[in-house]
């Protein structure tokens, strides 16, 4: 089999509401995401998509990712889509670095996989060890009574985790963090999300202060290093998400015991192929994992929920949607979400069905 025509999307996915995290210091209305269609010499189509946060959330931005497409695209027309592994190495050749740009292509290439097996993607992650996916919501900066509103209504739509986004100084955080603590639902799990925006001082100061033993803080500073330093002066579970970037960062992250669970967005490292080695690496190390995506559709959301079927439940936290942000359908059919859970549906490859009226004319394509 070969790859004989890539094509490349631009789509515009404005937000619901207006977003803030990191404390209010990163501020966001819209999303540009890139969806890729692949083609190939047997008649199978396969669907992949990027889409960064923004560009001030990571070391990522969506023209990179259709900059990135261009040189990489062309390179592999004429490869065979099944062989994953070679497509990666070939790509990280092509291109050192710019996970993101490769992830689009790598999830568009197993959803060839799975089309060519008459196998949903899942099964060929690993098989599916759970029914429904449990989901956690979102929860944007903002004052402690809106915060607390905004857990009441995810509440009420079936989410059970939510990860609640902090990051604008000590007292003000604390007082995000009481009030959302004193409202809490019985069985509800909250995680202060900081998005790197503490300093090392700031970190251990409200952690410190904090007792409830369920309670999460994820990424609290900018740097792995940093992360550690705190790590070595509090108590609660650290989550790690925007500092591993690489199978090398996990690493050291469970060795110097820095991270108690993973934050897994596929786009970040890269695509599936490589989000499966830091999945398999958790499960050999005992950390649970919130599988994801950066942002997105139907597509790349689909694609992370694939990797999250294909994982034990035991070391599954949740799961998070982006789709719950905006109302743009990409695609029909891979999931639906009922009271804060998703459930795949399960054809071949990711099931997925692109609304080409949606897509419109491709802005690249490659033959």
């Amino acid at each position: 089999m070969k790859i004989t025509r890539i094509r490349v999307y631009q789509v515009d996915l404005p937000l619901d509401k207006p977003y803030a995290l990191s404390g209010g210091r990163l501020q966001y209305s819209d999303l540009d995401s890139t969806v890729v269609l692949v083609d190939t010499d047997q008649g199978l189509q396969g669907l992949g998509e990027s889409c960064p946060w923004g560009a001030t959330y990571l070391p990522a931005f969506a023209t990179g990712v259709r900059a990135g497409l261009d040189v990489l695209a062309p390179q592999l027309i004429g490869c065979n889509p099944l062989y994953l592994d070679t497509l990666n190495h070939l790509m990280d050749r092509a291109l050192p670095g710019h996970p993101y740009v490769k992830s689009a292509l790598d999830i568009a290439c197993w959803d060839i996989l799975g089309r060519f097996s008459s196998l949903p993607v899942y099964a060929l992650l690993g098989g599916r060890f759970n029914d429904g996916l449990a989901l956690q919501s979102s929860i944007p900066t903002a004052s402690p009574d809106a915060m607390v509103a905004d857990v009441a209504l995810a509440h009420a739509q079936g989410y059970r985790t939510h990860s609640c986004k902090i990051g604008s100084g000590v007292q003000a955080d604390l007082r995000r963090i009481e009030a959302l603590l004193a409202a809490k639902s019985p069985g509800d799990r909250l995680t202060f999300d900081v998005n790197r925006a503490w300093l090392p001082a700031q970190a251990i100061a409200v952690m410190n202060t904090v007792s409830d033993p369920g309670v999460y803080f994820e990424q609290p500073c900018e740097t792995l290093e940093q992360c550690r330093r705190v790590r070595a002066m509090t108590r609660q579970p650290i989550i790690l998400d925007e500092c591993i970037h690489t199978a090398a960062d996990l690493y050291y992250a469970c060795e110097s015991n820095t991270a108690q669970a993973l934050g897994l967005k596929i786009g970040r490292v890269g695509g599936l192929t490589k989000a499966r080695h830091l999945r398999d690496y958790c499960l050999q190390q005992g950390i649970q994992m919130n599988i994801e995506d950066v942002g997105g559709s139907q597509i790349a959301d689909t694609a992370a929920l694939h990797l999250a079927m294909a994982t034990p439940a035991p070391f599954l936290r949740a799961s998070w949607n982006a789709c719950r942000h905006h109302s743009v359908v990409t695609a029909e059919g891979g999931h639906s979400v009922d009271q804060g859970s998703a459930y795949l549906t399960h054809g071949s490859g990711l099931d997925l069905t692109p609304r080409m009226e949606v897509l419109g004319r491709p802005v690249a394509l490659y033959e």
